[in-house]
Formats: structure tokens, sequence, C-alpha cells
């Protein structure tokens, strides 16, 4: 499915083009692009010739095959230093790990979807899907449902439209109606539950990230499996966790960007 819109032009195109490589998970033939492109052969072929010269993909002659190129990868990390709350966080989330025991989640939300930014394992390794840097759905994990939960009505009813609901486990919550009531619940508690709705066996319990606005910045979870934990055991880390969002958000309200502080040093 493309985000692609009529005004995006080449660029929008060739952004395309880097996100069907990147869905590969591995070094891929031009033939297995072709095949899922919507593009036509020598237009795929020539923005994926631009991006190999711009460094952005990179192609091995050897193979005969593409990956994603060291341009992005610096890119992503000035991305993760300078609009992501991983480095803000950082502290936070460590002492909160230690003090829980428990796997520790931070995410911000990415077109309606749940994008990990950094992860703190517990006392024992769980294996789950979530890990720094990856996609999940925000409907059915708890972190995704703290921030939508969040949102004001028209962010709200931009993001619905783009959940899936696929139907992951017994628990998920698979129609938008059955989402709104579960949403609307989450907001007068103030945190969220995941009830093995994404992963069976797994349970998390999950803040919102406020800015001084009340806008959504991101969101904070405690994650655990039901052989160790209870919903009931995991509620009661509640007043942990909402310190924890609450001393991010005070990182948030006073952090500035450089020119601002240069040119508040100036003026003040």
């Amino acid at each position: 499915m493309t985000s692609r819109r009529p005004g995006d032009g080449t660029i929008g195109k060739a952004f395309e083009v880097l996100d069907q490589v990147a869905a590969f998970g591995r070094p891929v033939r031009f033939s297995e692009l072709e095949r899922i492109s919507d593009f036509p052969k020598a237009t795929l072929y020539r923005l994926v010739q631009t991006l190999t010269s711009q460094r952005f993909l990179h192609h091995d002659p050897d193979r005969g095959v593409y990956s994603l190129g060291v341009r992005l990868v610096r890119l992503a990390h000035t991305a993760w230093r300078q609009s992501s709350l991983a480095p803000l966080a950082r502290p936070y989330l460590d002492r909160l790990a230690q003090d829980v025991g428990e796997t520790v989640h931070l995410a911000q939300l990415d077109h309606g979807m749940v994008l990990y930014v950094d992860k703190r394992s517990g006392a024992e390794a769980i294996e789950m899907f979530s890990q720094a840097g990856k996609i999940g759905p925000a409907y059915c994990t708890g972190i995704g449902k703290a921030m939508l939960a969040f949102l004001d009505d028209k962010a709200l009813e931009d993001v619905l439209p783009q959940q899936s609901f696929q139907r992951y486990t017994d628990n998920t919550l698979v129609d938008r109606a059955s989402l709104r009531a579960e949403l609307g619940a989450i907001r007068s508690r103030g945190y969220a539950f995941d009830r093995e709705e994404h992963e069976p066996g797994i349970v998390c319990l999950a803040f919102p990230i406020l800015s001084p606005g009340g806008r959504i910045e991101g969101g904070l979870s405690v994650t655990s499996t039901t052989d160790r934990k209870s919903l009931g055991d995991l509620e009661c880390l509640a007043p942990r966790l909402q310190q924890t969002a609450s001393d991010i958000e005070d990182e948030i309200a006073q952090w500035r960007f450089p020119d601002e502080i240069r040119t508040q040093a100036r003026t003040g």
C-alpha cells in the first residue's frame, strides 16, 4: 500500500521505492522490485539508478542486489538525535527498567503506526515483536492505544482509517467501534493495557507522553508475560510509569532548538 499522493512527483516515487526495498528486510534483486512495483520498468530502473548514485541505495554487482545505502544510515542517526524522543528519554528509561525489572518501550506515532524508538530489556529477556526502529500496529498494542487515545479529534479521524484491524489473537480489537470505546476508557483512566492483543502471552501497561500543549509526542510502556505478571501486577506500576512519563514531558518542555538558544542568549 502506497502513501504517495498525486502532487508528490519524482521525490514521492523515489521514497516509495526505498520503502519497497526496506520492506524486503534483505538485499533485493531488481526483478523482485519489478514484480511488486506499479511503476513501468523503465521508470523503476531510472529511480533505482538515481537512488544508487545518490547513495540512498547500495548496489552489489557481484550478487546483483540492492540494499539500503549508507547515506540513509547517516540521515537516520541525525533524525534519531534531532526528532526522536530517545535521546531525551534515555536516562529515564534506564532508571525505569532497573526499578521495575521488566521490558520498557518508548515509541512515537508514524502515519498511524507505532514506531519503536528505544527499548530496554528486563531482568529476563522476552521474545517479542518489538525492536527499536521497528514499526508495529497501534490499535492492538498498549503503547499504540495510549497514543491514539490522546490524539485530538481531527488527528484521530485521520489515523483510524490507517488501522488494518487484522486479528492477531482472540483478544484483538477488530473494528473501529470497539477501538473507539477502548480509547474512551483509556482517556478516562489515563493509561492503556495490552491484554494479549498483539501477541499471545504478552501484556503491557502504557502511558502517553504529551507536549506542554497537550499534543501527543510519544508513548511509554512496561511489558511482561502472563507467566510473570498479571494485568493487576502491571497496574501497580502505574504511579512509577506515570512519573517517568512526566519526567520525559518536563524534558520536552525545556528542550529548545540550538538556534532558539543562541537567539535567546543574544536578546536576553
